[in-house]
């Protein structure tokens, strides 16, 4: 929560870091993205002319070269499409970019906290600047102060800043598991889990066709004022989104720790480049955020110590979790499944569910050191 003039400092020290990065980035595309060594020779000293100091060239150079480590490693992974594909070689073809309020690291010698008075010391291009106000919850003032660890980043974000702090939080001791939750995630229903819990997707649904239709009409309005409002409500859906997928990981994790239960989640690794479906139906898949959740899920469990395992999709809506058949005609709808062996007759996400944890319960039994004592 800078002044005025604080602000002005931070946002062109903001600028210059990212235009000098830009450079670097330049450079290292040029000859071949060499190691972070060689890199720095050849850019530490035009960038001390440019007016950053020591620590934060490091930082631009580092940052730099992790962001071509992270291209590379998402070009690998083929996320950016196959070999040939537009996406990938328009990435191959030119340096990484940063925006003007990129993010910037800062390390303990460029940047030091006072809890008690809430306020920050940091290093800017004009110099260094001295009681700078941050405001947190309470919850999150006590981890800064008991797990804060490492560096930090400064990012600009619809003109306000963040400083972006890491806490290192020591995990819970992981307990055996009294049996698996399993955990069903979709688009109808965001989660449901064979316990008997199902976070109904509809409201979240809703929501995100009222801002699709509220962005278009803005966007096809054109004004000032419209585009003005489209800013300010620029990533209100995330941010709903993110708020709803805490508090049903919170009631998922909860649960599984008050019972003494593992949980076990379904690898959905690449699901959008596996289904096929109408063009209508697409927007609602690319919105399905369900890495985002399994993310919120994995660290709350860690940190509860409940044990977590995730398990292959397969045929889990087409299976009978009363007695094992595989039928793809056992999915009679969206929300109805009806066994063609024994006749069970139950929610498909119910189901689906049930055999998840117990896929669970396999990949964990698979997964344990052997019990059996040593031969003497």
């Amino acid at each position: 929560m800078p002044k005025a003039g604080q602000a002005a400092t931070l946002r062109s020290t903001l600028r210059t870091v990212n235009e000098a990065t830009n450079w670097v980035s330049g450079v290292a595309f040029e000859r071949g993205v060499p190691r972070e060594y060689e890199l720095r020779k050849h850019t530490y000293a035009e960038l001390k002319a440019r007016g950053l100091g020591a620590q934060a060239a490091q930082h631009v150079i580092k940052k730099t070269r992790d962001a071509y480590t992270a291209l590379k490693a998402n070009i690998r992974a083929g996320n950016l499409g196959g070999p040939g594909s537009k996406r990938r070689a328009r990435a191959e073809s030119k340096p990484v970019t940063f925006r003007p309020g990129a993010a910037q690291p800062y390390d303990d010698r460029c940047l030091s906290w006072q809890y008690d008075a809430e306020t920050v010391s940091i290093w800017t291009t004009a110099g260094r600047l001295k009681n700078v106000r941050f405001a947190c919850s309470p919850g999150a003032l006590k981890m800064l102060r008991e797990h804060r660890k490492g560096e930090s980043d400064l990012i600009e974000r619809d003109g306000e800043f963040y400083l972006i702090a890491v806490c290192d939080v020591p995990e819970a001791e992981q307990y055996e598991p009294e049996g698996f939750i399993g955990v069903d995630l979709g688009i109808v229903n965001i989660a449901t889990t064979s316990t008997g819990y199902r976070a109904a997707g509809r409201g979240l649904n809703r929501h995100r066709k009222r801002q699709l239709a509220l962005r278009k009409k803005l966007q096809a309005k054109g004004t000032k004022s419209a585009k003005r409002l489209l800013r300010k409500r620029s990533r209100k859906e995330a941010r709903h989104t993110a708020s709803v997928n805490h508090v049903i990981s919170k009631k998922i994790v909860t649960a599984a720790e008050r019972t003494g239960s593992g949980i076990a989640l379904e690898n959905l690794t690449g699901i959008r480049n596996r289904v096929r479906l109408r063009k209508d139906q697409r927007t609602p898949l690319h919105s399905w955020s369900f890495h985002q959740l399994a993310a919120f899920i994995e660290y709350k469990a860690r940190r509860a110590g409940v044990p977590l395992v995730y398990v292959d999709p397969a045929h889990t809506s087409q299976q009978c979790s009363a007695c094992g058949h595989i039928d793809r005609r056992n999915r009679r709808s969206q929300a109805t499944f009806a066994c063609r062996s024994c006749g069970t007759v139950m929610h498909a996400d119910d189901n689906a569910s049930h055999n998840i944890g117990r896929k669970g319960e396999t990949v964990w039994t698979a997964g344990r050191e052997s019990r059996v004592p040593a031969t003497p």
